[in-house]
């Protein structure tokens, strides 16, 4: 086993971090008060090849590995939970979703734009009644010709008021349960497809959260992606990328809850010595930087697996499960440090809790992870075979213009 990480990787993580550092961070705080999307960031993030980072360039992605793109979680998340969102949506939840199941044609047609920012993309599973109950779901497709006609609504869904393109699933036979779900892109500007925010969000102030309707929505069948009826499992295997990124990003939280803590507890003096002295401060801190050991050793093991082209759905959903979970505490115990500093929004960790309390709910809450665990330790639940799987990564592959 090799944990170094290759010139690349350490590129990578350089450039996140000072992306991080220098035009994310000085900006954030604001967007997060005003609860403003920093539209202002997507340029960059396209032009330093984020927006497409596991994409073969041949899509106009940067040709790197899956890997990469847990790397980049991680420093994005390290300033903001909103900014790493971005690319869990439109990366993971919809791009690579096309590259997996995609046709030839729909690659050509869609990827290029996605990798280059050219469009924004987003999601729709969730509806106002159901949630972690995917099967639940309400919106209907119909064929109709060379046509679907889409009814429904979407709730709760990242990007949905800045996307120029929408991943959405409904039942084209309803009667069927889970295994009657479609897949369809969607374009904004089509008749009957309107969308809106939702205001009041405790925290990922930054990022956009809103909804979908579909009212008679003509959506061209080449729009459908994958086979009728295979909609649930192109949204679980979406799943598992965007919980690799949860993951790495919740990584990046907890180094910025240590690095902060540390920060304040080396200036902060009580009874003639400063914090970081004592010794319950210092096994805060602690725990911290164990989470981070552990936390990364997940992320990079779901990252080796996908780059090997191997099924990773319970390593994925271990390091989501454990990685949230972690993050939350450790923001706790940096507010806890902070005293009632830490309690205004004048030092980040404030932020920082509020945004770790959505990543134990969003893509699989902490308990539906623990039943998925216990499945996998009983025996009962086991990964079957998919028609399309995520492909390996192979550099000459990747690389290669064409």
């Amino acid at each position: 086993m090799d944990f170094s990480f290759s010139d690349q990787h350490q590129m990578i993580e350089r450039m996140v971090y000072d992306f991080a550092r220098r035009e994310i961070m000085p900006i954030i705080k604001q967007h997060d008060r005003e609860h403003t999307f920093p539209h202002e960031l997507l340029p960059r993030m396209a032009e330093l090849g984020f927006l497409g980072i596991c994409l073969p360039v041949r899509y106009g992605g940067a040709g790197l590995d899956y890997l990469s793109l847990a790397i980049l979680s991680e420093g994005l998340e390290f300033a903001d939970s909103s900014v790493r969102e971005t690319i869990a949506v439109h990366l993971g939840l919809h791009a690579l979703p096309i590259f997996q199941w995609g046709t030839n044609k729909q690659k050509e047609n869609f990827l290029p734009s996605l990798a280059t920012g050219e469009h924004i993309a987003c999601f729709g599973l969730t509806e106002p009644g159901a949630g972690s109950d995917v099967a639940a779901m309400g919106s209907r497709a119909r064929r109709d010709g060379d046509d679907y006609i889409l009814n429904g609504e979407k709730m709760w869904i990242t990007l949905a008021d800045v996307a120029d393109r929408f991943l959405v699933f409904a039942k084209t036979n309803p009667d069927k349960g889970a295994a009657g779900i479609s897949a369809f892109i969607l374009e904004r500007g089509w008749p009957g497809l309107t969308t809106g925010t939702i205001e009041g969000k405790m925290g990922v102030r930054a990022s956009n959260t809103g909804w979908i309707n579909m009212a008679d929505v003509r959506v061209p069948a080449s729009h459908r992606l994958g086979q009728e009826g295979e909609g649930f499992k192109i949204a679980m295997s979406a799943l598992d990328n965007a919980r690799y990124g949860v993951a790495a990003g919740a990584v990046g939280i907890i180094k910025a809850c240590l690095e902060e803590s540390i920060a304040y507890g080396r200036q902060r003096q009580t009874f003639g010595q400063a914090i970081i002295e004592y010794q319950l401060v210092q096994q805060m801190l602690a725990h911290m930087q164990q989470s981070i050991d552990i936390g990364q050793l997940l992320v990079w093991k779901a990252g080796w697996l996908k780059n090997q082209g191997i099924r990773n759905t319970r390593e994925t959903s271990a390091a989501k499960w454990y990685c949230t979970e972690a993050a939350k505490r450790a923001a706790d115990d940096a507010v806890q440090i902070h005293g009632a500093y830490g309690y205004s929004d004048e030092y980040n960790v404030e932020r920082h809790l509020r945004n770790s309390k959505s990543a134990v709910i969003y893509e699989g809450t902490s308990q539906i992870h623990t039943l998925v665990q216990a499945g996998y330790a009983l025996g009962d639940r086991q990964d079957r075979p998919m028609r399309c799987e995520l492909p390996a990564y192979d550099p000459a592959y990747w690389e290669a213009e064409a």
